[in-house]
């Protein structure tokens, strides 16, 4: 006895068959026979051997390989669920049910239909149910689904540009939480981080256990933390400070005490590289005098007149002075106040 992945056509789930000399390839279409009776399905692994002791775990077993009548069969049930999905969507416009009519399933013996919905609250939809066995003739099954089995049933493009991870190979949802986004950095925006549903992205799970070592990690001591570089700030670009003038990196090597000690002649260690720069930049240099006036007409002989207006210069701002620091004094009488007093006694 063999096993063999099948992938049933809705919804697009796989599952475990019993397949019993029946030679299968990847991505042929067989007939298979469930709990709900015969249903299509492909292929997903080709037929593996199985113990005789797992054989009991599994029901479900493969009848045979899709025919020319069975491709004909196919077809006209595609036909026959377009028009049960029209029919069902005007009974519930006529009857207000608050439900969204998300697709609509055969059987491949036809025994059965299945309409799967959405809804906010629980629905009465008896009398719906009612109404569509008198009008198919065939036992009807209602399903509320979720909207992520929605999203997976519909299909769809996701954010990255891939389709949905859940109308491919994702097989069951995972218990997504915002912890997760937090715990990875992720921005917190809902539309950023939520899918096609309307849910938080699945994708968020593939990660988050790494992510969860590394913290666990950190916390134990066993690696080291990350240390987060501080920002470097632009004050003046293109002025006289220079660009990068209040930050706190500085662009010297990790070894840059040892390099001073080799290039200086003792063996002191500087403590700061903004001390060498300094010196370097701010040395003890003569400023070089002023030529001397060469010529016998460059001689400029001092005036009298001049003289005299750097004096008179000179003593109007020692008086401008003395009057600010008078204005200054602090709760001390005013020189106006006092010289009015004597001349009023």
């Amino acid at each position: 006895m063999q096993t063999v992945k099948i992938r049933l056509r809705k919804p697009t789930r796989v599952f475990t068959f019993l397949a019993d000399d029946i030679t299968l390839l990847r991505n042929d279409d067989c007939i298979v026979r469930s709990d709900r009776g015969l249903e299509y399905g492909t292929c997903v692994l080709p037929p593996e051997p199985c113990p005789d002791h797992l054989i009991s775990r599994y029901k479900m077993t493969v009848v045979r390989k899709v025919t020319l009548s069975d491709e004909g069969t196919f077809r006209q049930l595609q036909q026959e669920e377009a028009k049960a999905k029209e029919l069902c969507a005007r009974h519930i416009r006529d009857r207000s049910l608050p439900m969204k009519l998300v697709d609509v399933e055969y059987t491949f013996d036809k025994h059965k239909v299945i309409f799967y919905f959405t809804a906010a609250d629980r629905v009465d939809f008896r009398q719906l149910v009612r109404d569509l066995a008198q009008d198919l003739k065939t036992r009807i099954e209602l399903r509320h689904i979720q909207v992520r089995d929605e999203a997976k049933i519909t299909g769809g493009i996701g954010m990255c540009g891939r389709e949905l991870c859940c109308a491919t190979w994702l097989r069951e949802f995972k218990p997504i939480s915002m912890k997760m986004a937090k715990r990875q950095n992720l921005s917190l925006n809902p539309s950023k981080i939520s899918g096609q549903c309307g849910r938080l992205l699945c994708c968020l799970s593939y990660e988050n256990e790494m992510y969860k070592e590394r913290k666990r990690s950190e916390v134990e001591g066993t690696v080291a933390p990350r240390v987060q570089e501080p920002d470097a700030y632009v004050v003046d670009a293109f002025g006289a400070v220079g660009a990068f003038s209040q930050s706190d990196i500085r662009h010297r090597p990790s070894d840059w005490r040892e390099r001073l000690q080799e290039m200086g002649e003792d063996e002191t260690v500087v403590e700061s590289i903004e001390d060498v720069l300094e010196e370097e930049v701010f040395e003890d240099t003569e400023l070089p005098e002023p030529a001397a006036p060469s010529g016998p007409h460059q001689e400029v002989e001092a005036r009298p007149q001049d003289a005299q207006r750097s004096a008179q210069g000179d003593e109007g701002g020692k008086r401008r002075g003395r009057r600010r620091r008078r204005r200054k004094r602090p709760g001390g009488p005013s020189h106006h106040g006092s010289g009015g007093g004597q001349s009023g006694s």
